[in-house]
């Protein structure tokens, strides 16, 4: 269906692709991979002619359909979430867009006068919408945008009134109502929560076309994809089989690359030495000559590309004592939802609780509740002696300031810190080379999170309460997140929709239902095996 033939393309002095080629067939779900800045989003653009190659060239099959979603979703408003999605239906859009203003006219007394001519097109609107099956698509719109979240009254609410998040959501379910031949999925699982990411998976699993996706979610990519192809150091390379396949063949790919270079490297080593010690020697003339020529036409091996990972050196965080945290008799409501009523839980020194729940049942007002960010109507929050807390949220990024750079931010916060450990700091979040010169101001919403992040773990308090801690972090950070957390000897209360995290770091699981709260010893993965669902409310 799609195909890059030798493609070469160059952005200013960056080269991304040299003689890269690749092929997507009809009905393979492929995951795309590579570094940050490898060339991910570029393909897709080569892919949908929003970009021209250099050299090379990028086939299309005559007639095939393509949806793409990327992470700029551009402007929305003045149109309900359901009418934005069916938008990218085609013509019965407009169709339905016409039926909305028909009706209103005909419950307007204004134009009593007019009624006969908006009664005659209305018969005319509505029959052509039936032929196109409109009814049918506002029902597969809804059941959409139901999967990825949304309630009934938030679609048909002002889609200009929603956060950024969301409005991804709307973008991405134009792409799914739309089924396309080819979707181009640019990172689909950001600003999901663990619920529609499941759905997500159902539905792309039963999508019958071909799929090109990005994700930072490796639970999510391996339920997926069936091929990988990786983006690296200008090539393409394809691997047949899921994510997990993909990052053992890589392993031994460079295993067997690195014997394959020393076995090389000790040949030529004896080869120079014979050559070196018998270079003078009149009787070995032919020998000798003869090795330098055979020398000249060996084909080097290359040592495997090294991935740079940095890992993170946790300090030891001071002890607490054993009673980290208690509510009482808690009750929250926020104007007429009672979030919480007569809520009584604690935390014990060493514990990592991971909260569970649907949208709406208060895993977040937790977290603000222990951290003092809310307070309760009634009962008691109580924070233990020895207690250091470290409480993330989204809206701390907010708090940065926009002039000074990421160094400067570090610098600021540990005035004492030496610059080495605090540019490895900045490294291990992401911020290599120049990037530790950006102004915050310029800083993506991923960089941010991942700068707040390096602050609070650097000086490590003994008792981490992160909500959604994973959003933007790419695969690579995750990891040394979850490695470095697993070290970790404090006390932890989190929020995650990233499953991979979830059973990495989890020891017990707090389940917020609207049949009560349901508490469970060990972790998310034992929380899986014995309720038999992934998230509160699915099933699998």
């Amino acid at each position: 269906m799609i195909r890059l033939d030798t493609v070469g393309k160059q952005n200013g002095k960056q080269i991304l692709f040299i003689e890269a080629s690749a092929a997507l067939n009809k009905g393979e779900k492929v995951g795309l991979v590579g570094p940050n800045g490898a060339g991910k989003t570029t393909l897709f653009r080569l892919i949908t002619g929003e970009e021209q190659p250099d050299e090379g060239q990028v086939i299309v099959e005559r007639g095939v359909t393509i949806g793409y979603f990327s992470q700029d979703v551009g402007e929305m408003e003045g149109r309900s979430a359901a009418a934005e999605v069916m938008d990218g239906a085609g013509p019965v859009s407009e169709i339905a867009a016409e039926l909305k203003e028909l009706e209103a006219a005909m419950a307007d007394p204004d134009r009593a006068d007019e009624m006969d001519d908006i009664i005659i097109r209305y018969g005319d609107v509505q029959g052509r919408f039936e032929e196109l099956g409109g009814y049918a698509l506002e029902g597969r719109a809804r059941e959409v945008l139901s999967g990825l979240g949304f309630s009934q009254e938030m679609m048909d609410g002002d889609v200009g009134k929603l956060s950024g998040g969301w409005k991804m959501r709307v973008a991405l379910a134009r792409i799914l109502l739309m089924q396309p031949d080819v979707m181009l999925l640019d990172e689909p699982s950001n600003h999901l929560d663990i619920e529609s990411l499941i759905w997500l998976e159902s539905f792309l699993k039963g999508y019958e076309g071909a799929l090109l996706m990005t994700s930072h979610d490796r639970a999510f990519m391996n339920r997926i994809v069936g091929k990988v192809v990786e983006i690296d150091a200008g090539s393409l390379t394809t691997y047949s089989g899921d994510y997990e396949f993909y990052e053992r063949q890589r392993l031994l790919n460079e295993a067997q690359q690195q014997a394959q270079f020393e076995r090389q490297q000790a040949m030529l080593a004896k080869e120079i030495k014979f050559i070196e010690r018998f270079k003078a020697r009149a009787s070995h003339a032919a020998q000798v000559q003869s090795r330098v020529k055979k020398l000249d036409k060996i084909e080097r091996v290359e040592p495997p590309r090294r991935r740079q990972t940095v890992a993170f050196d946790f300090p030891p965080a001071p002890r607490s004592g054993e009673d980290v945290a208690s509510l009482k008799n808690v009750s929250k409501q926020y104007g007429a939802r009672t979030i919480y009523d007569d809520f009584t839980f604690s935390i014990r020194r060493r514990e990592r609780w991971c909260v569970m729940g649907v949208n709406g049942a208060g895993k977040s007002t937790l977290l603000k509740l222990i951290a003092g960010a809310a307070d309760p109507d009634g009962g008691t929050v109580a924070v233990g002696g020895s207690v250091k807390m470290g409480y993330f949220a989204q809206h701390a990024m907010e708090l940065l300031d926009g002039e000074r750079t990421v160094f400067e931010v570090l610098e600021d916060k540990f005035p004492l810190a030496g610059q080495g450990s605090l540019r490895a700091l900045a490294g291990c979040f992401g911020f290599s080379g120049d990037d530790v010169e950006k102004r915050c101001r310029v800083l993506s919403g991923g960089e941010k999170a991942r700068l707040v992040m390096a602050m609070m773990l650097f000086d490590p308090p003994n008792f981490l309460v992160l909500d959604e801690p994973t959003n933007h972090l790419d695969i690579a950070t995750k990891e040394m997140l979850i490695e470095a957390l697993a070290d970790y000897e404090g006390t932890m209360l989190f929020v995650s929709h990233d499953r991979h995290f979830l059973a990495a770091l989890s020891n017990r699981v707090l389940e917020l239902t609207p049949d009560g709260v349901h508490q469970y010893g060990g972790g998310y993965t034992e929380y899986v095996a014995r309720t038999g669902q992934e998230a509160p409310g699915l099933r699998d």
